[in-house]
């Protein structure tokens, strides 16, 4: 059987898709990494919703999803960007989020980490920003999970300088109960996010995120860093405190940057992993015995496809994780909050199923190729 993939040029290509999935098992939790997985919602395709309403979530579904990817020792990382926070999905559905996967990761003794935001608030000054954190925290505290204090859009908007997240970062970290990790998304993923830590110049800025941490080592488990800038995230890595990891968020340079050099190397914390789960869980396994080499092989080759998904407006990425895992039958529906299957062309989509057909990462190889030629039909691509 083959399938018609079309172009961005409106030419039509045959492809040949696979038969069998790549051959991976379930496992235990990881000893030489700490990796999680920013995990999608599954959105309810029933609901009466417009784009511009609360989204309506599939609980089941999107638990069963979590449950997946635990059952592979990855982490979740919950109520991040992946999960359409700010595109989709508001404060109060992520809070729901974080309380019914909390419950769920003690249930099944799965590890989760939870964002927490400002985004119940679109505006306000250094006062009513650092309540909106305290009221996000307090939920994911609450919820018994790790927080994971995200970027702020309204810090970004109101804050005048570095000292205003000085201000408000120390005020957070000293009341933590725990240790948090820090994110430090960038714009690429989030233009309202530009000038973050009080500067666009990333030296500045990187200068003024490391002081927050050398203030407060013993409140910063570590730092999720998303620039997309491989170098930048070793450099910065080399001067954090010991005690503080760092975990890549970088979703074209992972495979690099989590093997390492001698002086080093990054923990994970990564969206691509939702569609990769059981594929990077073993590569990570053989990284475990010390094999970087075999890990490598592993893990290499699925960067065409990180680097398709997240390519600009690299904020629509979720769009291909979505999809990705619809067509590997996580879920019933190619449906996201917000209308947000719009996002990416016919042609992404499909250059995006021909490269994850290629890895293997379908489950059912047939069931994607006819979910597949579904999509096309739709499309009025005719097979």
């Amino acid at each position: 059987m083959t399938v018609q993939l079309p172009a961005a040029d409106g030419s039509l290509r045959t492809y040949e898709p696979r038969t069998e999935p790549l051959a991976v098992s379930a496992g235990t939790p990881f000893t030489s990494r700490t990796v999680f997985s920013a995990a999608h919602v599954v959105a309810d395709p029933y609901a009466d919703t417009t784009p511009d309403s609360p989204a309506a979530v599939d609980w089941d579904a999107t638990l069963a999803f979590r449950r997946h990817l635990w059952s592979h020792g990855l982490g979740v990382a919950e109520a991040m960007d992946t999960a359409q926070r700010g595109m989709g999905l508001d404060w109060a559905g992520a809070a729901e989020l974080i309380r019914r996967s909390a419950a769920e990761a003690k249930a099944v003794g799965g590890r989760i980490a939870c964002g927490a935001g400002t985004d119940q608030i679109t505006s306000g000054g250094v006062a009513e920003i650092r309540a909106a954190y305290e009221e996000q925290l307090a939920v994911v505290e609450e919820a018994g999970a790790q927080p994971i204090l995200m970027a702020s859009r309204a810090l970004a908007a109101a804050a005048r300088g570095p000292e205003d997240y000085l201000e408000v970062y120390g005020h957070l970290l000293r009341q933590s109960a725990e240790p948090l990790i820090l994110h430090w998304l960038g714009p690429m993923f989030d233009p309202a996010l530009e000038g973050y830590w009080g500067s666009s110049d990333l030296d500045a800025a990187t200068e003024t995120f490391l002081e927050v941490i050398a203030a407060h080592p013993d409140k910063v488990d570590g730092i999720k860093v998303s620039l997309l800038d491989a170098g930048r995230e070793v450099a910065l890595r080399r001067r954090l405190p010991p005690s503080v990891r760092c975990y890549t968020g970088d979703d074209f340079h992972y495979p690099e940057l989590i093997a390492g050099d001698e002086q080093g190397f990054s923990h994970a914390l990564l969206g691509i992993f939702d569609p990769l789960g059981p594929l990077a869980a073993e590569a990570v396994r053989v990284l475990d015995t010390g094999d970087t080499a075999g890990f490598r092989r592993l893990l290499d080759p699925t960067v065409e496809l990180s680097r398709h998904l997240f390519q600009p407006p690299t904020r629509f990425y979720k769009t291909g994780v979505v999809f990705l895992a619809w067509l590997a039958g996580h879920q019933s529906h190619f449906t996201m909050a917000g209308g947000l299957q719009s996002a990416r062309s016919l042609p992404h989509l499909a250059r995006a199923y021909e490269l994850a057909d290629g890895l293997g990462l379908f489950p059912d190889p047939k069931l994607a190729e006819e979910r597949m030629k579904t999509l096309l039909a739709l499309y009025g691509v005719a097979q």
